[in-house]
């Protein structure tokens, strides 16, 4: 349960413990040979070879078609990589430069989790491309690109934007043209960071034009821990084709599903009519097609990636600051995220598409509100509207939120899926803080 997974999540914190050559305080990022934040995106730039300037981004693809050659013809002819040869940490001082937070901050004087999840989708892109790296080219003929967002777990309700941030990843398991990312997220306390995010990111290598996939390296683990991570991304991957086989869009829901399901409609048929078609609300509820928010988006050149396509990290940040008012709507009270998990990047925006954003609340219990979010495009020249992406929220309000009951057997349908993601989370699966440190 989610619960539990923040319990884990918080005492992880043992084995978290702060390395010998990990920054304790507001040092120079570069004499402590970690990232700075501003530098992940420059050095994606650099290693496909994309411009900054939007005008040149069509000769930027034609030199591209020029790597195609560097390409693997099969995975057997790429040498096999460690998990720390991947290992990233990124620096994002909000506390030792004041000119970072205002792009951070929120009205309530926390750091925007929607820029963090913009942060972590290139940090992704990025370990995985250190992962691949060709040490005798100069750019990659690798497109890498975000295909899931699993599973990212707070162990911490807000985050201060007073306090220095630090990020840190490496690939945790390979197949043949994907890899899965974890990742972590600290922030300074009392001269020491400390874990606040767990991270799960699954990314697929395309070719150098972006139109087929691509073999990447593959992963050697070299220690019990390394094969229990890499143990762990298998079973990730089986259950993620467990629970895409048993969907609501193909499978009836199980028996216990549809008796809740009853239930929950037995309960609103009006005791004074004992008519099917006459539904009244019970107390403390709320009709699930009264929960609804919806936001429309200009895709603009200012938010394409290095690909010059559609950000996936805007996309989330706008998914996601949409499902926060969403639940803040709903709850009557500030919501902190618990959890996002199961992102699935089906399709890609491009630049210039019209992007609708629906949002809902499709479960509550006590103080914790499920929200989904669905995508979806439309070019300025078409009117059929294609679904991109569909997000899944958790958060958690400061009192206890009404219930939210269906009408419709679709709405069922949401809520039943809301319930099982609701009650998917597991405790994450990490290396110590100074895991890599040691090994060097």
């Amino acid at each position: 349960m989610r619960r539990a997974a923040l319990r884990l999540c918080a005492l992880g914190r043992g084995q978290l413990t702060p390395g010998r050559g990990l920054t304790q305080g507001p040092q120079n990022p570069k004499k402590q040979g970690i990232f700075h934040i501003h530098e992940v995106r420059d050095k994606l730039r650099e290693i496909v070879g994309a411009s900054t300037n939007w005008r040149d981004h069509v000769k930027a693809m034609e030199e591209r078609k020029l790597l195609h050659g560097f390409l693997a013809k099969s995975q057997d002819g790429l040498p096999p990589r460690r998990m720390k040869d991947s290992y990233i940490e990124v620096l994002l001082p909000l506390g030792s430069e004041p000119e970072l937070r205002e792009k951070y901050l929120t009205v309530q004087n926390t750091v925007r989790f929607g820029r963090i999840l913009e942060d972590l989708d290139s940090l992704g892109v990025l370990i995985c491309y250190m992962h691949n790296k060709i040490h005798s080219a100069k750019m990659s003929p690798l497109s890498i690109v975000t295909a899931l967002v699993d599973k990212i777990d707070m162990c911490k309700k807000s985050l201060s934007p007073e306090q220095d941030i630090k990020f840190s990843g490496h690939v945790s398991w390979v197949g043949k043209t994907s890899m899965e990312v974890k990742m972590q997220m600290f922030q300074l306390h009392d001269d020491e960071f400390c874990p606040v995010l767990d991270a799960t990111f699954v990314m697929v290598a395309r070719d150098s034009e972006n139109k087929g996939p691509a073999f990447v390296n593959p992963l050697i683990p070299e220690s019990p821990e390394e094969e229990e991570l890499f143990r762990q991304g298998e079973l990730n991957k089986g259950r993620r084709i467990a629970f895409s086989s048993t969907s609501l869009l193909k499978m009836a829901p199980s028996a216990e599903e549809r008796t809740t399901i009853h239930e929950m409609f037995l309960s609103t048929l009006d005791p004074k009519t004992l008519s099917f078609r006459s539904r009244v609300l019970p107390p403390n509820a709320v009709w699930m097609e009264n929960s609804k928010l919806k936001s429309l988006e200009i895709c603009h050149p200012q938010e394409r990636n290095i690909f010059n396509r559609i950000f996936g990290g805007f996309l989330m940040r706008k998914a996601y600051e949409l499902a926060w008012a969403t639940a803040c709507s709903f709850g009557g009270s500030r919501p902190f995220v618990v959890a996002v998990d199961d992102i699935m990047f089906q399709k890609p925006v491009e630049v210039g598409s019209l992007l609708f954003l629906s949002s809902q609340v499709c479960f509550t219990q006590n103080n914790y509100i499920q929200v989904r979010v669905h995508s979806e495009v439309a070019s300025l020249q078409e009117k059929t509207h294609t679904t991109t992406n569909v997000f899944h929220f958790t958060f958690m309000s400061e009192k206890e939120v009404p219930l939210v009951f269906p009408k419709t057997y679709g709405e069922s349908m949401l809520y039943l899926d809301g319930q099982r993601h609701f009650s998917s989370m597991s405790g994450p699966v990490t290396l110590r803080k100074d895991y890599f440190l040691e090994s060097k």
